[in-house]
């Protein structure tokens, strides 16, 4: 078992509420020039799931299953939505305390920058009955996690029984965590350079279809785990020889120059004390049995 300061760790409530979709104008335009009009963030999305593909579909940034914020008006950087982005941790309990959904469950399984969405997976029977600005309560617990016997690996925006649930392997000084895919960090796009990494989240531009041919990326799932090579996210998001990262797919491919899928970031070091193993089966679906996996 991995040692951590677990019981030092604060568990605290933050409260979000089903955001409305938003939208500037109806056009958006693409990488190649071409205007486009297509479902995007925010809102129930009751027929994309964890688990299910991040490519493929006819949306831009579409974001799994149910998309919420602390306040859900045009202020996306009000402090209460920072807050709420910032301490909610993939893996975490979440409880609908308002409407006709009130009791049901669900877990976090990411946050969205720039829009500053934290992103909860419900069963298909709850989504039924859920409404916008029905309010959500989350166990926020996670934040300011550390593996005692790994320092050199900074840990964010994880649930520590989510650790745990990984299963990761200690040898000789070094964690290895298994990882669905393997990106190469010169395909990260948005959100790089952002000035810290316990928020949102940052994209694998999908411009290069040869580079994306060679990592065998195309296949991408919501909720998979993946390494990002050369890519340092301690203290912000950059590129770093050497460097490695592991995060969650949140939300899907995008039609904009500079995105594509999202990833939140769970581990990061650039001393050689994190490594990965290659599994099909590390995504968060398979882990958690959530989205496409619920009973």
């Amino acid at each position: 078992m991995l040692r951590t300061n677990r019981d030092a760790l604060v568990c605290m409530s933050v409260m979000g509420q089903v955001t409305p979709p938003r939208r500037r104008g109806a056009y958006r335009i693409d990488r190649d020039g071409q205007p486009f009009v297509l479902p995007s963030s925010g809102g129930i999305t009751y027929n994309v799931k964890v688990g299910d593909p991040a490519f493929g579909w006819a949306g831009d940034h579409v974001e799994p299953c149910v998309s919420t914020a602390a306040v859900t008006d045009d202020n996306r950087s009000d402090p209460k939505n920072s807050g709420y982005n910032i301490l909610a941790c993939i893996g975490n309990k979440a409880k609908v305390v308002s409407g006709d959904a009130k009791g049901a469950e669900g877990i976090v399984t990411g946050m969205h920058g720039g829009i500053e969405h934290v992103l909860i997976d419900f069963a298909g029977e709850d989504l039924e009955k859920m409404c916008i600005e029905d309010k959500i309560l989350i166990k926020a617990f996670g934040q300011g996690l550390r593996l005692e016997d790994f320092p050199g690996i900074t840990v964010y925006n994880v649930d520590p029984d989510m650790v745990e649930q990984l299963n990761p392997e200690s040898s000789g000084g070094t964690l290895t965590v298994p990882v669905a895919k393997r990106v190469p960090g010169q395909l990260m796009g948005s959100g790089l350079g952002a000035p810290d990494t316990a928020s949102g989240d940052y994209d694998i531009t999908t411009s290069d279809k040869e580079l994306l041919d060679q990592y065998g990326l195309w296949d991408l799932r919501f909720g998979d785990l993946v390494a990002l090579e050369n890519s340092d996210n301690r203290w912000g998001r950059s590129y770093r020889s050497g460097a490695l990262s592991v995060g969650v797919v949140v939300h899907s491919d995008c039609m904009l120059a500079g995105h594509g899928p999202g990833v939140t970031t769970l581990f990061t070091a650039v001393d050689g004390s994190l490594a990965v193993t290659d599994d099909p089966k590390a995504n968060l679906a398979d882990i958690l049995s959530i989205g496409t996996k619920r009973a």
